[in-house]
């Protein structure tokens, strides 16, 4: 999904449909990745998030990748050069083996079907330390009218941005088959919005 159509005003949308809810999940389990020396950020968006992740972990080298250039360009505007910038896709950029200790994931797991979800999860896992840990906030769907939000959602970034799926795919088997195990989860919104820390207990 290409943001670069309404980058510009992605933060008004975000505000008006849903207020700080979502940066709240975002920064959520912020605190308990303080120690993070190396992390990739997927999708991150304009930089809000990483304004912060920059401020708290300030020795850590963080690699940030999205599609969007415009969304790239916001980011650095907010954050500056303290972070390395990726034009990329996050299903065939280039990734180091074993780097990581830290992966971001904020609203973008959602961007991609299961077969697409499940590849990404995949190449990020081999990009990661054996004591990684994984950030990650999404969309849940706990009842039905929860269906139609998302829904309307999906219909929205498929007219502006052209996203191919228009469902949500759930991440935790891929995860746990990678060897992460949820040690926390935050939900809001009656069980829309989620927040989840994972850990990796081994590599398989």
């Amino acid at each position: 999904m290409n943001c670069d159509p309404i980058a510009r005003w992605y933060r008004w949308l975000e505000y008006i449909g849903f207020g700080h809810a979502l940066q709240r999940r975002r920064l959520a389990f912020l605190p308990d990745v303080a120690d993070a020396r190396r992390a990739l950020v997927l999708g991150e968006g304009d930089g809000r998030f990483l304004v912060f992740l920059v401020e708290q972990n300030r020795g850590a080298s963080i690699d940030y990748v999205d599609l969007s250039g415009r969304m790239l360009e916001l980011a650095r505007a907010r954050v500056g050069d303290r972070v390395q910038y990726f034009h990329a896709n996050a299903l065939t950029f280039p990734m180091p083996e074993a780097e990581y200790d830290l992966i971001v994931t904020n609203f973008f797991l959602d961007c991609f079907d299961e077969t697409d979800q499940a590849a990404l999860i995949g190449r990020v896992a081999r990009a990661a330390r054996s004591d990684a840990r994984w950030l990650i906030s999404e969309f849940r769907q706990p009842a039905a009218w929860a269906r139609g939000v998302v829904g309307l959602l999906y219909l929205f970034f498929r007219v502006t941005t052209g996203l191919a799926t228009n469902r949500l795919a759930d991440h935790r088997p891929a995860l746990q088959r990678c060897g992460f195990r949820m040690i926390k989860e935050e939900r809001a919104r009656l069980g829309l919005l989620a927040s989840e820390l994972w850990v990796r207990e081994s590599v398989q």
